[in-house]
């Protein structure tokens, strides 16, 4: 056998299609190569499926090669949807349950205002802040972003009402003036009218930095 044939004959040892002397050696392979026990694995689930349709199929030239692709098509399918739900987590470790970078939900149908932006920055701390806001059937979207936070822990962003109410939109946790500009996304019961002003503020309501229109 040539060196690099144990490995190319993977899928036909656990399909059960190789004679019986090939059967003995690439066991003995199978012993000292976890990468092929791996793969062999895999094909256990092709085989299983196999039997349940039917009496095996004797498989015609280039049969064990195709499959083979066909498993490293869907291991890198598999990768690629794990990598998406990696990003999908750290979404919300960043944002919450709410989107992260953009305004949730449509705009009102009809609504002739566009988002509004607003800033503020804290003299003191130096913390900046932008918001865009935007009309919602149910009220208000937020999207935030703020840069220079000097904190470590949970911050919050709130909305403080016209009438003196107040509303959290979301909230995060902070890395310090290390962890870099933040974006969060979340949205309030108030009407962009009715909303006065946002504070980003510490968990323990220290107020950081005051946005306005």
């Amino acid at each position: 056998m040539q060196t690099t044939e144990p490995h190319v004959r993977v899928g036909a040892y656990a399909l059960g299609v190789l004679g019986s002397a090939d059967t003995f050696r690439f066991e003995e392979h199978l012993a000292l190569c976890p990468g092929c026990r791996l793969r062999a694995g895999e094909f256990a689930g092709v085989r299983d499926g196999l039997a349940v349709v039917g009496a095996p199929v004797v498989p015609g030239p280039g049969f064990v090669e195709r499959l083979t692709d066909a498993v490293a098509a869907g291991r890198r399918r598999a990768a690629r949807r794990r990598l998406a739900l990696v990003a999908a987590a750290v979404v919300l470790s960043v944002g919450g349950p709410v989107a992260v970078a953009g305004l949730p939900g449509g705009p009102v149908e009809g609504a002739g205002a566009g988002p509004q932006r607003w800033s503020g920055t804290d003299g003191s701390s130096g913390v900046a802040a932008v918001v865009t806001a935007a009309g919602r059937e149910w009220g208000t979207a937020v999207a935030l972003e703020v840069a220079r936070l000097p904190v470590v822990g949970v911050c919050a962003l709130v909305a403080v009402g016209r009438d003196g109410s107040e509303e959290t939109v979301g909230s995060w946790s902070a890395g310090g003036v290390q962890g870099g500009p933040v974006e969060v996304s979340g949205g309030a019961a108030l009407r962009p009218e009715g909303i006065d002003h946002f504070e980003v503020r510490t968990a323990d309501g220290r107020r950081l930095v005051t946005v306005t229109r």
